[in-house]
């Protein structure tokens, strides 16, 4: 089967002269649709709607998200998203995140699974201008119930006022290699929760990494989803709740 790529998918949210929240694009890809959901009087609610399965062999899912200058935008994804046996073949999924001065950028993605025969190449770009910040929730899982698992290249580069943050490139293609004693084990569930642009404070945690500027990341292995999802959906409260005036709820003053 002949793979699908097309125009990303864009989501572009700005404040207006008057300093309401107001969407200036939203354009729908081959693989996802951007639907407003309720409106909020801090923020826009922007949810990530699958409009095919995938992926399959030769797909490309690609996503433009921009947060304009002190604009707000939670990202919501109904389901989460299956990377099928590619039968020899590969996929890839790219997004790229731009958010201006004061800008700010939830989201909390639903679990990514590569299941046996996939192979998949997906790379994360975020450029944030200085006072902006993003809280991104991201899990991939290692095959399907019963599966080894497929191969995934998961590409991170993250940058601030011009400054790399996060620069990563975890290569779990090999499963010989990806189940060594020090790298994966029997773990197949990878899950993080990534402050970028803001230093979160709250209890310690044992497997918080601070990252080369403000922000930190907390990351987990598992063997199975359920109990690393409920630590990082503890990990993202706490870290939401410790966002000052940028937590959901709290209006957002701007000049």
């Amino acid at each position: 089967m002949t793979g699908e790529s097309a125009e990303p998918t864009v989501v572009t949210v700005e404040l207006d002269c008057s300093g309401r929240h107001i969407t200036r694009e939203l354009r729908p890809g081959a693989f996802l649709a951007p639907r407003p959901l309720l409106p909020s009087p801090d923020r826009l609610r922007i949810a990530l709607v699958g409009t095919r399965a995938g992926l399959l062999a030769g797909d490309d899912l690609r996503l433009d998200v921009s947060v304009g200058p002190g604009a707000r935008l939670e990202l919501v994804e109904p389901s989460g998203l299956v990377a099928y046996d590619h039968r020899g073949g590969t996929s890839s999924w790219r997004a790229r995140v731009d958010i201006a001065e004061g800008g700010e950028l939830h989201w909390d993605a639903r679990p990514f699974v590569i299941s046996a025969g996939a192979r998949v190449e997906r790379s994360m770009e975020v450029s944030l201008a200085a006072g902006a910040r993003m809280l991104w929730r991201d899990t991939l899982v290692l095959g399907r119930s019963g599966e080894r698992g497929g191969g995934v290249r998961a590409m991170t580069h993250a940058t601030y006022d011009g400054g790399e943050l996060l620069v990563e490139d975890l290569d779990l293609m090999d499963p010989e290699t990806r189940e060594l004693p020090g790298i994966l084990g029997p773990n197949r569930v990878i899950g993080s929760v990534t402050a970028l642009g803001t230093a979160p404070g709250g209890r310690p945690h044992p497997y918080r990494t601070d990252l080369a500027g403000p922000g930190a990341q907390v990351r987990l292995l598992d063997t199975v989803a359920p109990a690393a999802e409920a630590e990082l959906a503890a990990v993202w409260e706490q870290w939401l709740a410790d966002g000052g005036p940028g937590v959901p709820g709290q209006p957002v003053t701007t000049g």
